[in-house]
């Protein structure tokens, strides 16, 4: 399934004038959709609803991922009228984008998927929850941090195991989470340049775990800016770090997508490691280049 149809049947059920015109939206979850699709074509009771359940989980995907905006906003992005306008349009939009899923499942007599993924959106909720206290008492170490991350991630794909089949019902969860941390290794390095925020970067856990006693104060006290946060992460080399991580994961994801017995499966599940595949390249090359 081609990015370009997975996100044509999803904006059908998420167009609003109001949203788009007001508000930017999180980034489409296209690699774990086109995951989920891709293994529920391999289903016997499930490949008749792929396209639907495809759908309907990116929906949900998209509303939590827009409340978790409205969440996270500081600064300015969450003051003044043109910020909380944004703000309760971006909460609009997440409810309006999950009031779809319900509608959707029900038109199709969906009711047990309805639950399973209403039960895992209230997991997500906790887990949030969770994160969110450990974050803000600092009792959290980095590899927590990646845990939690990809915990959210696939917290309403591993809904799905159920409607796998022997084998597939087996290696999905850990294909979905292997998957989710690739994802994540990625978003990580791309904030490298760019964040701010001790609570939404890894790198920030790291040096407070191995940082020396006044880095670490820097940082727990919030004193540290985006400059000295980007001196930081350079001392400590964050961004070689993830990119072994990644590489370490990308590995590990396409030792076990060979573990599924079917070659046509196998064939379908390689296009989605590309984006991998390139940035581990990528960063490959530029290390090497740095060292010449």
């Amino acid at each position: 399934m081609s990015r370009s149809r997975i996100d044509q049947l999803a904006s059908k059920y998420m167009s609003h004038d109001m949203i788009s015109l007001h508000t930017e939206l999180p980034d489409f979850p296209n690699g774990r959709i086109s995951l989920l699709y891709t293994l529920l074509s391999h289903q016997p009771q499930a490949a008749s609803h792929k396209e639907l359940l495809s759908v309907v989980t990116s929906l949900v995907q998209m509303g939590l991922d827009t409340h978790d905006m409205v969440e996270n906003a500081t600064g300015a992005a969450a003051v003044g009228t043109l910020g909380m306008r944004t703000q309760q349009l971006r909460v609009l939009a997440g409810d309006y984008f999950s009031s779809r899923f319900y509608h959707l499942l029900s038109q199709a007599g969906q009711i047990e998927t309805i639950r399973r993924l209403s039960e895992a959106v209230c997991d997500i909720n906790r887990l949030k929850m969770s994160f969110y206290g450990k974050a803000k008492q600092m009792k959290m170490n980095a590899e927590e941090y990646l845990q939690y991350g990809v915990d959210l991630k696939a917290g309403l794909f591993l809904s799905f195991t159920d409607a796998m089949n022997g084998l597939h019902a087996k290696l999905w969860p850990e294909l979905v989470s292997r998957f989710s941390r690739c994802e994540l290794l990625l978003q990580e390095i791309g904030k490298v340049e760019q964040t701010s925020s001790l609570s939404d970067c890894w790198g920030v856990w790291h040096i407070l775990q191995e940082g020396t006693e006044e880095d670490r104060r820097q940082l727990e006290d919030g004193q540290a800016d985006s400059g000295m946060i980007k001196a930081l992460m350079n001392k400590y080399g964050v961004s070689e770090k993830l990119g072994a991580l990644l590489r370490q994961s990308v590995a590990q994801l396409q030792t076990l997508v060979q573990r599924f017995q079917s070659d046509k499966l196998t064939k379908e599940l390689q296009p989605l490691l590309e984006p991998f595949l390139t940035a581990t390249g990528q960063i490959r090359a530029t290390a090497l280049k740095e060292l010449g």
